[in-house]
């Protein structure tokens, strides 16, 4: 029997290195799962998965209008939903789906009392064994929240102004050394180690890194839009070829890689990097060299970007909006991490300048005579 064809039918598969791939089947975009496999090619279409689709589409259908499921499913389709990053909607579904499971029967109406701010308080301090987690939930439901505000679905934003349990995330004073680079080469392929010093050259997130393409690499600069909003903005990076990373620029190009592959960055089968999947390299070659900062907190693919930025602000001497510039972030952001790191550092560089200029002024007695 030939089946009809489903359209907006969702599946993706999941890569990890060294697993099988996991195949998940979404009845649309940002729908419910409705099948899932591990291993093989991608799934066909079969009766099942057709009739689970039907199921779900079924499931909306019955949603009363009044209900938080219908703003939630509304939420789905709105322009900001949309606008998030790919991998942010990826990982924002699972947490929607957590909120939808807990409070999508209840009449949307409900979330107008300020009293609801004890039951999110409460949702929240239920994962306070997993901050971050916590953190997250919170963040999406905050999102959400918003969204129905500014269309006059709900009176008030109750999420907004929870604070956070999560305190170890403020990382602008880790940056990646010369010696750890060198260290993690010992236990990473070239085409790892290739992504973390174009990181630490450029300032790109991961998600730019592994996406990062020759036709965006410029003679003097490399110009890229951020996939990830800063402050509400998808910013645009500049970055400026100079020094090492013109001579990085030129070594990649020399990477052998598949026919068609444009981007900067390839595997060692000369194709593009998943962002999981060069993640994870870089994460398995940290663990093993034991790659940490002075508090004992393992480094971070992430704390490339600082690097890059100290770099702007000690070799180059660049102003905190020229470096936002370069590195697609707000300018407050830089002028956190120059306070926390290079303001610091200067003044105990100017102060070991003048401590060692001062032990070499001779020492004179009363009579004029050099001690």
């Amino acid at each position: 029997m030939t089946l009809p064809a489903i359209k907006g039918l969702y599946i993706t598969g999941n890569r990890k290195p060294g697993k099988p791939v996991r195949w998940y089947v979404y009845a649309w975009r940002g729908g419910p799962l409705i099948a899932a496999k591990v291993g093989g090619a991608k799934p066909r279409l079969d009766a099942d998965i057709v009739e689970k689709y039907h199921a779900a589409l079924q499931s909306t259908r019955k949603v009363r209008p009044e209900s938080f499921a219908s703003l939630i499913a509304d939420y789905r389709r709105s322009p900001e939903w949309s606008a998030l990053a790919t991998s942010t909607r990826r990982n924002w579904s699972i947490i929607v789906d957590r909120i939808e499971a807990k409070w999508g029967s209840v009449p949307t109406a409900i979330w107008s009392d300020p009293r609801m701010v004890r039951k999110v308080i409460d949702w929240r301090d239920a994962a306070a064994t997993q901050p971050r987690k916590a953190d997250n939930q919170i963040t999406v439901l905050r999102h959400l929240l918003e969204w129905a505000r500014l269309r006059a679905r709900v009176n008030v934003n109750v999420a907004a102004g929870i604070p956070k349990l999560y305190h170890g995330g403020e990382r602008a004073e880790i940056i990646w050394t010369e010696d750890e680079l060198t260290r993690l080469a010992d236990h990473a392929s070239a085409d790892v180690i290739d992504g973390v010093r174009l990181a630490c050259l450029t300032g790109l997130r991961r998600a730019d890194l592994v996406a990062l393409t020759w036709a965006e690499i410029g003679e003097r600069a490399i110009v890229r839009k951020a996939l990830k909003s800063s402050k509400g903005k998808r910013r645009t990076a500049t970055v400026p070829i100079v020094g090492e990373l013109r001579t990085l620029l030129a070594m990649l190009r020399t990477r052998p890689r598949s026919a068609g592959v444009e981007t900067v960055l390839v595997n060692s089968h000369g194709q593009p990097w998943t962002g999981d999947g060069f993640g994870n390299s870089v994460i398995r070659a940290r663990n093993a060299a034991d790659i940490r900062h002075e508090d004992g907190r393992l480094k971070h693919l992430h704390d490339c970007r600082g690097t890059f930025a100290t770099k702007l602000m000690t070799e180059l001497e660049w102003t905190d909006e020229k470096i936002a510039a370069a590195l697609a972030w707000a300018p407050d952001r830089v002028g956190r991490i120059r306070s926390v790191y290079v303001d610091v550092q200067r003044v105990v560089v100017q102060w070991t300048e003048r401590s060692a200029a001062a032990d070499c002024q001779p020492t004179v007695n009363r009579r004029g005579e050099t001690l």
